[in-house]
């Protein structure tokens, strides 16, 4: 699939010596669902601000749909639609006003129609009347989603869109975002909800101290790095693990009435006959088994995990 956003070499370091993104080699494809996600301080917000053109970098390259961000700064920056964290709007405004303004900033003629029909997406229609003092925080933030897709870009960027917001609209942001993707539209999050990237990514990529550590499809991601847990439920609880399985890869939970086994699913022998082998020689009898995989949250935690205690 062919590339709609290629970051190349891109570096930043800010006046104050702190260096916010290290080399950063990235492309995005089009039409896909692409999360970012990294700690606080990782450079996710630095990378965004640097494609949409509103901070410049020390070094290195970003081209949207081929046009070079700094060069050809209109016709990159006309493709992309940008959902920042915080609201930026006059609040005297009405909506209506707000996000047809939008449109009027990039040159687009008016088109009443689309405004109509991305507020109706949104579940704004009955709001378009209303100053954005009136509005609800959720309210406010589907606001600066129509702002973005006024002008219909080809490209949104989503930073931390639901941070605050509850679940009802939460969910009406993802059908949305889902409509946008199957319509050719390219998304980029970041999020602090791994559940969701989980669910609605296609790609994801990991960053941590400016640099990119990882970009995988979601579920190789998922099959690659994950693990899956053997929950043992026990007929008698044990005080401790036995000394001829101190070896394996056990703990004990529930007061001593499971065994909890993790193996690397990729392993060729994953070993979970052979525990249930010894359990039985040991004369240890369970009820009952429970497998389950683990989350994306876990993959995420084990990646960065190296980096900070490398730094600390």
């Amino acid at each position: 699939m062919a590339s709609i956003i290629s970051v190349t070499g891109l570096s930043k370091t800010y006046e104050s010596g702190f260096r916010a993104l290290d080399g950063v080699d990235l492309a995005i494809r089009q039409g896909e669902i692409f999360a970012l996600l990294g700690p606080n301080g990782a450079g996710k917000t630095t990378l965004i601000s640097i494609v949409c053109g509103l901070v410049k970098a020390s070094a290195g390259s970003v081209t949207v749909d081929g046009h070079d961000i700094v060069r050809d700064y209109r016709a990159a920056r006309a493709l992309i639609g940008l959902v920042p964290q915080e609201l930026t709007s006059d609040m005297f405004e009405t909506v209506w006003a707000t996000v047809s303004l939008s449109r009027g900033l990039f040159g687009k003629p008016k088109a009443p129609a689309h405004i109509e029909r991305v507020l109706r997406d949104l579940s704004l229609w009955d709001k378009r009347h209303e100053k954005i003092m009136a509005l609800s925080g959720g309210m406010k933030r589907r606001v600066l989603i129509a702002k973005a897709l006024a002008h219909e870009p080809r490209i949104l960027f989503l930073d931390e869109p639901t941070a605050g917001v509850d679940v009802s609209l939460r969910r009406d942001m993802w059908a949305m975002v889902r409509r946008l993707r199957d319509s050719g539209v390219t998304i980029i999050l970041t999020t602090h909800y791994i559940e969701e990237a989980e669910e609605m990514a296609d790609r994801i990529g990991v960053i941590n101290g400016g640099k990119i550590i990882l970009v995988d499809d979601t579920q190789q991601l998922m099959s690659k790095l994950g693990s899956r847990q053997l929950s043992i439920h026990l007929s008698t609880p044990l005080p401790e693990i036995p000394s001829v399985l101190a070896d394996a890869s056990l703990t004990l939970s529930d007061g001593g009435h499971t065994l909890v086994y993790s193996f690397d699913t990729q392993r060729e022998h994953t070993g979970v006959a052979e525990l249930l082998r010894s359990l039985e020689r040991e004369g240890i009898e369970f009820r009952d088994l429970h497998s389950s995989q683990s989350s994306l949250e876990d993959i995420f935690v084990d990646l960065v995990a190296p980096a900070r205690e490398t730094a600390q």
